[in-house]
């Protein structure tokens, strides 16, 4: 099958700032672009591309006041499966896991990992079956302990917050369910990406991106997503990170408002597919209701 993505997203900058952006789609997904990304930044100008300590595609951008505009179409080559299940993948000993994934075991910005979190795991989830059971079982719990709701998002909103407060977003859900997995000892890392209606019911609500977790069980990293708690067809990574703090799609190192939010993630039908040669990645050095705390980060002061 294949799938058309994008988006239109528009900051409103009060001062010249810089804008870092993860935008790009993740270069483990690069070799299924049909066509490649049409991306580019409006007004147009030079940016910078680099890869980060998490292996995800990055950019930064010096911007003059006003509106700076990030687009991007594509259309991705997918197996139209859904996400894996492997009921007897197990849990790793700390001893025998890969050193680079060690760092999904600790605490992080938005994972409290060392607080009241890890006796709640421990008393609640223990007891279940070590490895992908034990996994399922948080996700289960989290998907029945937080109401989805898009008017309560915010940026700030921690997993502790999350479970005391029992809302949230996608962010919430899947924040939650990683401090959860890795105060049990197994490692959890945060995706963030697109997750179209594909394969189920259309949803009324406009578009978005989508998050939700990785953990590694049996040798290798299996997405679960708490949110939905369902498998689902068509994820597109974008980037990884221990938390929404090492993958915020934009982070304005000034005052900004959001302007202009759209999102496009929908299965092509394969006589409308237009083919371009595989390897294409489009011009990367050009001269209504969601997550907003997905969505952007702001660090000004």
């Amino acid at each position: 099958m294949h799938i058309s993505f994008g988006y239109d997203i528009s900051l409103r900058l009060e001062v010249e700032t810089a804008v870092l952006f993860c935008l790009r789609i993740h270069p483990s997904r690069r070799k299924d672009l049909v066509s490649g990304e049409d991306f580019r930044i409006d007004p147009q100008g030079p940016f910078e591309e680099y890869t980060d300590a998490y292996g995800n595609r990055c950019g930064r951008v010096q911007c003059k006041p006003g509106i700076v505009r990030f687009v991007n179409r594509g259309i991705l080559r997918d197996s139209g499966t859904p996400d894996a299940f492997a009921p007897h993948a197990a849990q790793e000993e700390i001893f025998r896991l890969p050193s680079e994934n060690l760092v999904y075991l600790l605490p992080s910005r938005y994972c409290e990992v060392d607080s009241e979190l890890s006796d709640f795991a421990w008393a609640t989830f223990a007891a279940a079956p070590a490895g992908w059971a034990r996994v399922q079982r948080i996700c289960d719990f989290v998907h029945g302990h937080i109401k989805f709701d898009y008017m309560k998002a915010r940026s700030n909103r921690t997993a502790l917050e999350a479970f005391r407060e029992r809302v949230g977003v996608c962010r919430d859900f899947t924040h939650l369910a990683i401090a959860f997995c890795r105060s049990l000892n197994l490692p959890a890392r945060y995706v963030t990406g697109y997750l179209g209606d594909i394969g189920i019911p259309p949803a009324p609500d406009p578009m978005d991106f989508s998050a939700w977790m990785e953990v590694y069980l049996g040798g290798r990293w299996y997405a679960f997503d708490p949110r939905h708690n369902r498998r689902r067809i068509g994820r597109i990574v974008i980037a990884r990170g221990r938390d929404a703090s090492d993958v915020a799609l934009t982070t304005v190192f000034g005052k900004q408002q959001l302007a202009k939010f759209l999102v496009i993630t929908e299965e092509v039908p394969q006589n409308r597919v237009l083919l371009a040669p595989a390897n294409s990645q489009g011009n990367g050095s050009s001269s209504g209701n969601h997550d907003k705390a997905l969505t952007a980060t702001s660090v000004a002061k």
